[in-house]
């Protein structure tokens, strides 16, 4: 890598956005960062911060800034995408954005059906792609109407999950009867925002893989790579605390399939689960951008954002062609609260669970050449761990997201894809 690359603006994201600006600033090319003011990024020694004059971490100030005077400094940059907010407003800002800055390939037509996870559902059913049972509800009556159709547990899905996640912690809701699910529907709708109801495909969280790859301006996918998880938290319901890179059979074909039906261009990932009832891989959602697991590609051989930055700037680069499997991505106090989750329900012993994570792991957050994002995130951690043990005891009624999984699953320690 020569000196006086072309800057990169990175634009959202989380635990992806610092794996980003560490894939790029190791290569000496200046990253900028805008993003919420509390985000691990901000303190890696491989990007600059950006402060919106506006001092906001919305939408609307990001335009104000990138399409104003205030970062004429930038212009001719590589502008990247690392949320499902910044593809958004991307797409939106598609032409103005185009004249200052270098934006990757895109068809927005697509990516704006796989951020609507309605849409890319129904794009699956036309593709011939096997998908979860799923069910339209736009009030009250409809739920009611469909009550004798239902399966539970149930999914509550966002149709656009970052406007879920701006009002709700998690990702959806998990309805365990009829009665949780209208409760969650009338909350959800309540605050305004639009979902479908989605069967939860039973089975463990080691059914869930995920297929990366890139597509260029013809649709030809350039790159495959494919993972699987080990273990999430909560289990059946929460962000995957431990993955692992495997061959995965029949999933490039299901995503590929998938992302032609959408005429996709650039990075595309897409996730199923194993449905052990018919033995098929079924569509979980998809995302046409960057993602949380970016540093596993990277360490395994395939480093996704360096590759599409060389494309932008011209440069010629061979794809890269093969990853390593067996490397692992682990989130340790998230993966010890997984573990304690499955040995209360009986499906994983202490010693099996040492077992699993007695191998070299990457970690999202922790580098050893750049130690401050770390620093921050557990002092944040012990911060919060510290007020809970100060704050007053009261008693909880709510649930145990366990209890609200299906009755059915018991321990399965080997790999369904194996």
């Amino acid at each position: 890598m020569h000196k006086n690359r072309l800057p990169v603006v990175l634009l959202g994201g989380d635990h992806g956005a610092l794996s980003i600006a560490r894939s790029l600033g190791v290569a000496s090319i200046p990253v900028y960062v805008i993003n919420d003011p509390d985000s691990e990024v901000r303190y890696s020694r491989f990007c600059r911060w950006v402060t919106l004059p506006t001092g906001g971490s919305t939408p609307e100030s990001w335009a104000e800034y990138l399409l104003g005077r205030g970062s004429d400094y930038l212009r001719g940059a590589v502008l990247l995408a690392a949320s499902d907010e910044a593809i958004e407003f991307i797409g939106e800002h598609r032409q103005p954005l185009s004249d200052k800055f270098r934006l990757d390939i895109s068809n927005p037509v697509a990516q704006r059906c796989m951020l609507d996870k309605l849409c890319t559902y129904r794009a699956a059913q036309a593709a011939g792609i096997p998908i979860p049972r799923y069910w339209v509800a736009d009030n009250r009556e409809d739920v009611e109407r469909l009550r004798p159709e239902l399966v539970f547990p149930l999914v509550l899905k966002p149709i656009l999950g970052h406007t879920y996640s701006r009002k709700f912690t998690s990702a959806y809701t998990v309805a365990a009867n009829f009665e949780e699910l209208l409760t969650a529907f009338e909350a959800v709708d309540c605050a305004g925002i639009r979902t479908f109801l989605v069967e939860m495909i039973p089975g463990p969280d080691d059914c869930l893989c995920s297929y990366y790859t890139y597509l260029d301006e013809h649709g030809n996918h350039l790159v495959n790579f494919t993972k699987r998880v080990i273990r999430r938290y909560p289990m059946n319901m929460g962000g995957a605390t431990y993955h692992i890179t495997d061959h995965v059979p029949d999933i490039q074909e299901l995503g590929l399939a998938l992302f032609r039906q959408v005429e996709l261009r650039g990075v595309a990932n897409v996730e199923f689960k194993l449905d052990r009832r018919d033995g098929k891989l079924k569509l979980i959602e998809c995302n046409a951008r960057f993602t949380a697991a970016d540093s596993l590609l990277v360490a395994s051989g395939l480093n996704l954002p360096l590759f599409v930055y060389t494309r932008l700037i011209g440069q010629t680069q061979q794809p890269p062609s093969v990853y390593r499997n067996g490397m692992r991505l682990w989130k340790p106090v998230a993966d010890f609260a997984a573990y304690r989750q499955l040995n209360k329900l009986g499906m994983l012993t202490l010693g099996e669970w040492i077992r699993s994570i007695m191998h070299p792991q990457i970690f999202p957050v922790f580098r050893w050449n750049d130690p401050l994002p770390s620093v921050v995130s557990n002092a944040r951690l012990i911060k919060h761990l510290f007020s809970l043990l100060l704050r007053p005891s009261k008693r909880s009624r709510s649930v145990d997201p366990s209890q609200q999984q299906p009755p059915s699953l018991r321990r399965v320690p080997a790999s369904p894809f194996k």
